[in-house]
């Protein structure tokens, strides 16, 4: 099947300064994201999505494993700037379980993941800023949250967005999918990771893959070169692109900053018939 089975798919920053209620009294800091993400998540609502996939670094984390939220719902909040936000969302189990069974059956590691009871309310797990944060700006839907693992090589994790893409495609629902990424976090000394030069050299080069529509490159980036930059989205990034594949996607890019310490990209990627 050619068509791209995605409804909608975008990469996302999750800085929480981009949710307008966590802006404090520097709403003009992080505005040009906003806006990005306000038209993304306007193309969100016209795509009408049933399910929405977030791919998050910040989930519930199992080493060795890709995690896949299997609760009856998820509840987080997050506080920045004196501002407090927070987020309550139904999961689609059905989905995830599918997704769970069918990377289990392709030979990568992977666990649904539950907490307190089966079923019902107390069926609860955290949600992540890494999924509230696009998410504030996206339609109120179902989700399954996956959290990938940093142990697993990135080779799987492509693997893995194929495995993604077989399961969409064979589902009658209106999946979308959400890679959400934040970049180079070694911008700035007086940032929690202080400063290193390749930071900016690693984001510049990200932002010429989104351009040239190259993102499996990034598999080739030497882990010496990961550790100093500290980015938090090529495995989110390296999952979309099995999902995407090359030759079957466009990107289009909105925006880059990097107005604090951290690299911000927005991203829409559509089929390459469309």
């Amino acid at each position: 099947m050619a068509m791209n089975p995605f409804v909608f798919a975008c990469i996302t920053p999750h800085g929480g300064e981009i949710i307008p209620e966590l802006a404090g009294d520097r709403p003009d800091r992080m505005k040009l994201t906003r806006n990005s993400m306000v038209k993304l998540g306007t193309k969100m609502k016209e795509a009408n999505p049933d399910t929405i996939i977030v791919l998050t670094p910040h989930g519930t984390r199992i080493d060795g494993q890709f995690s896949i939220s299997n609760s009856e719902r998820m509840m987080g909040s997050f506080d920045e700037n004196d501002g407090y936000y927070e987020m309550e969302r139904m999961v689609d189990r059905e989905l995830a379980l599918e997704i769970t069974k069918a990377a289990k059956e392709s030979g990568l590691a992977a666990g649904s993941i539950n907490y307190a009871t089966a079923a019902g309310p107390l069926s609860c797990l955290p949600l992540d800023w890494g999924a509230i944060v696009p998410l504030a700006f996206m339609p109120e839907i179902p989700i399954v949250v996956i959290t990938p693992s940093r142990e697993v090589p990135l080779e799987d994790h492509y693997k893995f967005g194929e495995v993604l893409r077989t399961v969409v495609q064979g589902s009658a629902k209106k999946i979308a999918l959400i890679a959400s990424c934040d970049w180079a976090h070694a911008h700035d000394e007086n940032g929690p990771y202080g400063y290193d030069p390749a930071a900016a050299m690693l984001d510049e080069e990200v932002v010429g893959l989104f351009r040239s529509n190259e993102l499996e490159k990034m598999v080739e980036f030497d882990p010496e070169y990961i550790e100093a930059a500290k980015p938090d989205g090529i495995w989110q990034t390296m999952i979309l692109a099995g999902a995407l594949p090359k030759e079957k996607r466009k990107i289009h890019l909105y925006s880059y900053e990097v107005p604090t310490y951290f690299g911000l990209i927005c991203a829409e990627v559509t089929n390459a018939d469309e």
